[in-house]
């Protein structure tokens, strides 16, 4: 009978646990900092663990990668498998390059013949998908951003500037200039403006291998800056997230806002 207690104890506490591991959608570089002219692979998933494949893939049609010098890069042998996305870039000029994954759409919940109903899609099909008879319409516009960062020979900045739409991150320390013990500032903006008061989640990845997320849990100055000081070198993975009524379609009342990231940081 201890024997199955503590069996039950302990599954107890793995359920909790796997509970607190939400999905988490990420970007995962085969390398960061690299020379010029050599390629690199990268995967796109949504998983419990990060940057272990065990739930979906992320589909690639909303990719977007700025090469060094501000132009559009495309991406070679593009696949989407059971588990996982992946594709190659290769690194043809020397500089920074930002991966990113930009999504913006609506999510809408409705009344029909009695029953709660929602739907997720494009803004441009919102009208023609919502059945004539929905009554208690809400809509919410849902706009996210998914990036990593790989550089070529040395660092520059032209890919990194912000849009101006949405929840970006701005480095002020270069996102492939990381290191093991020190401290690294980001900067977060919303529309162009500083983020304050945002809170910032930053995982260490391998979590899969370890009782507990070990993440960091900060917000933002009034500038819309965060410090990171970076415990130890690995790949680690950033989001935050919020929830406003400034959104940009008509059609809906609330927006919802999303980033996330993923960093290497090198050992001394």
């Amino acid at each position: 009978m201890k024997a199955l207690r503590t069996l039950i104890a302990a599954c107890i506490v793995l359920a909790a646990a796997n509970a607190a591991q939400a999905h988490k959608s990420w970007l995962l570089p085969s390398a960061t900092v690299l020379a010029q002219d050599q390629w690199i692979t990268v995967d796109a998933a949504v998983s419990n663990d990060l940057f272990y494949f065990n739930h979906v893939p992320i589909k690639l049609d909303n990719l977007q990668i700025t090469a060094p010098d501000g132009s559009a890069a495309s991406a070679q042998n593009v696949f989407t498998g059971k588990f996982r996305s992946s594709f190659d870039l290769h690194l043809e000029r020397s500089g920074t390059y930002k991966i990113a994954l930009v999504t913006d759409g609506v999510f809408a919940s409705y009344d029909l013949n009695g029953e709660k109903k929602r739907w997720r899609g494009k803004v441009e099909n919102l009208t023609a998908e919502i059945p004539a008879g929905a009554t208690n319409l809400e809509v919410t516009q849902s706009a996210g951003r998914i990036e990593t960062f790989a550089t070529a020979g040395a660092p520059n900045e032209a890919a990194l500037k912000a849009t101006g739409k949405g929840l970006e991150m701005t480095p002020v320390t270069h996102p492939n200039d990381l290191f093991a013990g020190e401290m690294a500032k980001l900067r977060f903006t919303l529309d162009g403006k500083p983020a304050a008061e945002l809170a910032v989640e930053v995982v260490p990845g391998g979590s899969r291998w370890r009782n507990a997320q070990d993440a960091m849990a900060l917000k933002t100055d009034k500038n819309g800056e965060v410090s990171v000081t970076w415990p130890a070198a690995g790949m680690y993975w950033l989001q935050a997230s919020l929830q406003d009524k400034n959104s940009t379609l008509p059609q809906a009342t609330s927006r919802r806002a999303s980033y996330a990231a993923t960093f290497e940081v090198l050992a001394q």
